[in-house]
């Protein structure tokens, strides 16, 4: 049976993909916070498929003049699971 892996484990993912180098869950490191990015995007329907684009293909300017490197090398579904961790933070 297929079931949904704990909020810790979604963290243990955006960790091991190196994602935790650039980004915290509460503070702004490099790159936002989490929980205001989670913030930014709440209500957007679109926000999930924009993010996964942004963290596959790089972008700058959303949140200031450092951009985000691309990783191309991500699986799809990593990104998609990392992507509804970080909506899901309040």
């Amino acid at each position: 049976a297929f079931s949904v892996a704990p909020a810790f484990a979604d963290q243990a993912l955006a960790t091991a993909k190196n994602c935790m180098a650039c980004h915290a869950v509460d503070k702004k490191l490099v790159g936002p916070a989490y929980k205001d990015v989670a913030a930014k995007y709440k209500g957007d329907k679109t926000a999930a498929d924009k993010l996964a684009a942004k963290v596959m293909k790089g972008g700058s300017g959303a949140w200031g003049a450092i951009p985000m490197t691309p990783h191309p090398a991500l699986k799809d579904e990593d990104v998609k699971v990392m992507v509804e961790w970080i909506l899901s933070l309040k």
